[in-house]
């Protein structure tokens, strides 16, 4: 007898959800790419701004902001990062904000 080849599946429970959920769906797929958008650039300034030892009032003082303006921008569902604020914080905590295309293969394969 031949063995078949088993099509290795995945454990992770993310990945899982959104291939019975969302993968197929346009309009699901392009809403869930803008919330974890949104995720990441929020847990990205939290980040760095922990990493420097800042508050947030801290940091909105070094930018020229108010605090609750640095706790919008590390809020997972705020949808107005604009680029401008994000040179700011980066300029403020000695980065550099990047910016790169990549695939939807590149990205599944990470």
């Amino acid at each position: 007898m031949s063995e078949k080849k088993k099509k290795k599946g995945t454990t992770d429970a993310v990945k899982i959800l959104k291939n019975r959920y969302v993968k197929g769906d346009a309009e699901a797929e392009a809403l869930l790419e803008e919330i974890e958008f949104n995720d990441e650039v929020a847990r990205k300034i939290f980040q760095l701004r922990e990493e420097a030892g800042l508050t947030q009032k801290a940091l909105a003082n070094l930018i020229g902001t108010q605090p609750s303006a640095i706790s919008r921008l590390e809020d997972a569902d705020y949808e107005g990062h604009s680029l401008a604020m994000l040179r700011k914080i980066a300029k403020a905590l000695n980065k550099r904000v990047v910016i790169d295309f990549v695939s939807d293969d590149e990205l599944e394969a990470a």
